[in-house]
């Protein structure tokens, strides 16, 4: 069996044929850095060779699932926007690489999913949620576009109408409406969530891993091709967005918050 890798923002874990992998920056709610953003990709591409495991789990440690980008990375792409390019490439490699796995990865949001943590939950197969959670992309909150693969996901999830009324606002979904609209596949209460979730994985590994395996491969073709055909675009147009005025001034509103309630 291989070796669990080790990871300086992430756990990764496994019981018996089931690979756990955990963002692990509970201080921060497990919000995205640079570093963060080029282990997920590395941690994905461990599970999708990993001959130990069959069924792969994506959740957060501590109270939130993720809370989408960290306000100092945000800051330093801000100083320096090669930065943001690095990320943008990042980003493309963290869809496909959801996209790609042939094992099905299942996520389990505990805490709210937000921004980039929502666009990888919902690029999951099957999706657990506790009833206290919430889940949105607020990225034009912070005068970006949502081009890390929001707009590819979104839509094929609940439909163009209600998929812009979320992204254009940043709303957050409180999980059970998210599963009533189809957002998520399931919202329960928290006490019952490791329980539900540990079942279906279960499940799954008691099941036929080809045929599993497989039918998810063809379940994703036209997912990927929508994919090629936006993530480049997207990233490209948030780019622009991220060297405005109107990110540089939605980024020091939030610092300027934080302070305030620290002091």
């Amino acid at each position: 069996m291989s070796v669990l890798p080790e990871f300086e923002t992430l756990l990764v874990t496994r019981r018996d044929r089931l690979l756990t992998v955990a963002f692990n920056r509970p201080d921060v709610l497990n919000a995205f850095n640079a570093t963060m953003h080029r282990e997920v990709v590395e941690a994905m591409r461990f599970a999708a060779s990993d001959p130990g495991s069959d069924v792969v789990l994506l959740t957060g440690e501590g109270r939130a699932f993720s809370a989408g980008g960290d306000l100092e990375h945000m800051e330093n792409c801000i100083a320096d926007p090669s930065l943001f390019e690095a990320e943008a490439a990042d980003a493309k490699r963290l869809v496909f690489s959801l996209l790609d796995i042939e094992k099905p990865v299942i996520a389990k949001i505990n805490g709210h999913a937000v921004g980039l943590g929502a666009t990888i939950a919902l690029f999951c197969d099957v999706i657990f949620a506790a009833e206290t959670a919430k889940i949105g992309d607020p990225h034009v909150n912070v005068g970006l576009v949502a081009g890390d693969g929001g707009a590819v996901i979104w839509p094929q999830l609940i439909g163009f109408a209600r998929a812009k009324e979320y992204l254009l606002t940043g709303d957050l979904i409180p999980a059970p409406e998210a599963a009533a609209i189809g957002l998520i596949n399931h919202a329960v209460s928290a006490g019952d969530l490791d329980t539900r979730v540990d079942a279906f994985c279960d499940r799954l590994l008691a099941g036929a891993t080809q045929a599993i395996r497989w039918t998810k491969t063809t379940v994703n073709i036209e997912l990927k091709r929508v994919a090629h055909a936006l993530m480049d675009p997207g990233m490209a147009y948030e780019a622009l967005t991220q060297r405005s005025q109107a990110h540089r001034d939605a980024v020091q509103a939030i610092k300027t918050k934080i302070t305030a309630k620290k002091s």
